[in-house]
């Protein structure tokens, strides 16, 4: 089962991501009255970023894309900061400070966005050399940070609440559920990257340990896309906000 989850990992990442996005347009009518659309935009867009960044598949002497060899681009990385890492908890907080209706917590998610926004921009300007050669991680551990916070905010008004009572039939509790148990499996992997980093020319360290994260981020995927497409189906519209 793990040799055939490494084996199809791009195509089984991709699939459940445009399964996803998929579901989404499918379904659109059924949520463009509510905030659920913007998410629905959201798994378009990551769909979208993930088929571009497979760019570098072409990036070689002898493909189509032969001329970025060498140059800046000839890795994805930082295409991955930026609609990733930056891009993510970004959404995130506009989407609970869309759905939270308590304004404490509103406060809260559009301050901690904000300084997570200028920290991005003066962590990434002061280690610009290594912008297009390697990820961030704190950047990322920022980002997950900000999003544990965005769904902890809503678990709590959930529970303050009798929306408790229906919260099953919920399309923002699976979401908040899947992406909260994403990014609190995923986060660890970022302080054992050194075993696995290749950037600047450095060959990975530990291949048992790639073969782990690999397996660990598609199940990863795996739980959380199809949640995704799982919800969009059973769920009813939540209220227009």
């Amino acid at each position: 089962m793990s040799d055939f989850l490494i084996k199809h990992y791009s195509f089984l990442t991709h699939g459940v991501e445009l399964l996803a996005a998929g579901t989404g347009i499918f379904f659109y009518n059924r949520y463009r009255c509510t905030a659920a659309k913007y998410f629905i935009f959201f798994l378009i867009y990551i769909a979208f970023c993930e088929l571009f960044c497979l760019y570098t598949r072409f990036v070689d002497s002898n493909k189509i894309l032969s001329f970025l060899v060498g140059t800046i681009f000839e890795k994805n990385h930082w295409l991955y900061t930026l609609f990733w890492d930056i891009g993510a908890p970004l959404f995130f907080s506009f989407f609970y400070h869309k759905i939270l209706s308590t304004k404490l917590f509103k406060n809260i998610i559009f301050v901690s966005s904000i300084i997570f926004l200028l920290f991005s921009i003066l962590y990434i300007g002061l280690n610009r050399e290594v912008f297009f050669f390697q990820f961030y991680d704190a950047v990322f551990v920022f980002g997950a940070g900000i999003i544990l916070l965005c769904t902890s905010l809503y678990f709590i008004e959930t529970l303050l609440s009798d929306k408790i009572l229906h919260f099953y039939k919920s399309l923002y509790f699976y979401i908040s559920a899947a992406i909260f148990m994403w990014w609190l499996v995923i986060t660890p992997l970022t302080f054992y990257d050194i075993y696995y980093t290749y950037e600047l020319g450095n060959p990975i360290r530990d291949w048992n340990y790639k073969f782990l994260r690999n397996q660990i981020y598609i199940l990863a995927n795996l739980f959380m896309y199809l949640t995704f497409t799982f919800a969009l189906i059973w769920c009813k519209p939540p209220k227009r906000t």
